[in-house]
């Protein structure tokens, strides 16, 4: 294999779609890698119209695009993955390059059973937040693959956080992670509209409350504390703080969210 580091690495992400032009978006900004070591393919490329401004290679060439990459990150559609697979396996070479599946449904096992070559084949599940670099990226590989799970992590890295786990979260991963970001989305909405209610505009209750939303994440994530105990701060004896949160349960909020994410959880196998 040879010598990967972020400055040279000539990345192929396979379907451009919304996570695959997520990634590019914060690869772009990240300034680790030259644009012009990304190739971005999709069927249809008019659909990639609003990557202008860059000097990514674009097309719809997927053959070309592995044999001018060392690493390849397929981001197709579940029922696309095999028969993206039985494409660029003539370009696949052992020596050089790794396959990166960010394709829920399917597993290393699988994905290697396919291409029939001994590529290393790692898996990956970001996040659209990749667009704006604050993707949560876990990545999973064989224990034999140490080495290309870091070359994976440390492109992961540019655009977000990541978090090496077993393979047998990925499906987890994929709910609470990059689901996860539409869960969240719907919070905001929520509360948005409980702001326009209470006498905000649109705009300024969409602001309060994704900055409040970011403030609280933020929190979280410096201090390392468990949420009940930064909610503790804010819910003072017979306050409006603590008044709201038992209406919110009472009517199943903490219930609905968990039954949401195991309701997703339950569906992973149905994509293939």
């Amino acid at each position: 294999m040879k010598k990967m580091d972020e400055l040279n690495t000539k990345l192929a992400i396979i379907g451009g779609g919304n996570i695959g032009c997520a990634m590019v978006k914060g690869l772009i900004q990240s300034g680790k890698i030259p644009d012009s070591n990304i190739y971005l393919t999709r069927r249809n490329i008019n659909k990639l119209e609003n990557l202008t401004g860059s000097n990514i290679n674009k097309g719809n060439d997927n053959l070309y695009a592995v044999r001018s990459a060392d690493m390849i990150i397929l981001s197709v559609l579940p029922s696309q993955l095999m028969e993206v697979i039985d494409e660029i396996i003539p370009a696949l070479e052992p020596e050089r390059h790794i396959v990166v599946s960010v394709v829920t449904a399917y597993n290393i096992r699988e994905i290697k059973q396919r291409i029939g070559k001994n590529i290393p084949v790692i898996r990956a599940m970001p996040n659209i937040a990749a667009s704006v670099k604050k993707s949560m990226s876990c990545i999973a590989g064989e224990k034999n693959e140490a080495e290309h799970i870091q070359k994976v992590v440390s492109i992961f890295k540019l655009f977000g956080s990541t978090l090496v786990i077993d393979e047998n979260l990925m499906a987890s991963a994929t709910i609470l992670g990059a689901c996860g970001i539409a869960f969240f989305m719907r919070y905001i909405r929520a509360a948005s509209q409980g702001g326009i209610q209470v006498g905000f505009h649109p705009a300024d209750a969409q602001f309060i409350a994704a900055q409040t939303a970011l403030g609280a994440t933020t929190m979280l994530l410096e201090s390392g504390n468990h949420p009940e105990r930064e909610i503790d701060k804010v819910t003072t004896p017979m306050g409006c703080t603590i008044a709201g949160l038992n209406e919110m349960e009472h009517n199943g909020l903490s219930s609905a969210l968990i039954k949401g994410i195991v309701t997703s959880y339950n569906e992973i196998n149905r994509l293939k």
